[in-house]
């Protein structure tokens, strides 16, 4: 980890692919990521089934509000939920470099690849007790920045899908903006929903 890196304790690198891109795959990515996104919507959101008397959830994706009222009474961030959290951000954080073409690679499960998330784990007695009530009404700024920013990255997506078809390679400006902006969503998670860090979200692209 570098020095700039350490500015903030959420890190996020893409290594660029410094090659010629498949344009099959490339062309036909809306589609092929769908088994993957899948896999990724059973584990992010509460999927019920029932007969007829039992509820069950199947997942519940990040571990938010137990940890919130685990930190307002007990000052303390389970290790088991941390690590939990931290592994379904990284495979959203690979499938959404997938769908965004940034990597050719096809999202895995468990293996980081070449998209490198880390997240330092916090010691849950140096965190306020109550910010975590409010931190998410405090990154309203960042929801507003983050939606304009969003739609130049999806237009960004689409120029760098042309270019592949076309040229075989990512544009380099493009695909550093579109992974600032996806360090930027996370660093906003880390503070206001994943709750790893009492530190205020930078606004900045980078590093």
């Amino acid at each position: 980890m570098n020095e700039g890196s350490l500015d903030f304790p959420a890190l996020l690198q893409v290594e660029y692919p410094d090659r010629d891109l498949n344009p099959l795959t490339t062309f036909f990515r809306p589609l092929t990521v769908i088994p993957i996104a899948v896999i990724l919507g059973l584990l992010s959101g509460p999927s019920m089934h029932a007969n007829e008397e039992d509820y069950s959830f199947a997942a519940m994706g990040v571990v938010f509000l137990p940890t919130a009222l685990m930190i307002l009474f007990r000052q303390k961030y389970p290790r088991w939920w941390f690590d939990w959290n931290l592994e379904l951000t990284r495979l959203t954080i690979r499938v959404a470099s997938y769908l965004a073409l940034l990597r050719d690679e096809y999202p895995s499960t468990d293996e980081e690849q070449a998209v490198y998330l880390d997240l330092s784990y916090p010691d849950g007695r140096e965190l306020n007790r109550w910010l975590p009530l409010v931190k998410w009404l405090l990154a309203i700024p960042h929801y507003l920045v983050l939606a304009f920013l969003a739609v130049g990255a999806v237009f960004g997506v689409i120029y760098a899908w042309i270019a592949i078809l076309i040229t075989g390679r990512y544009p380099r400006p493009i695909f550093d903006f579109i992974v600032g902006v996806f360090r930027w969503w996370l660093r906003v998670m880390a503070y206001a929903f994943l709750l790893t860090t009492d530190r205020y979200p930078p606004f900045r692209l980078s590093e």
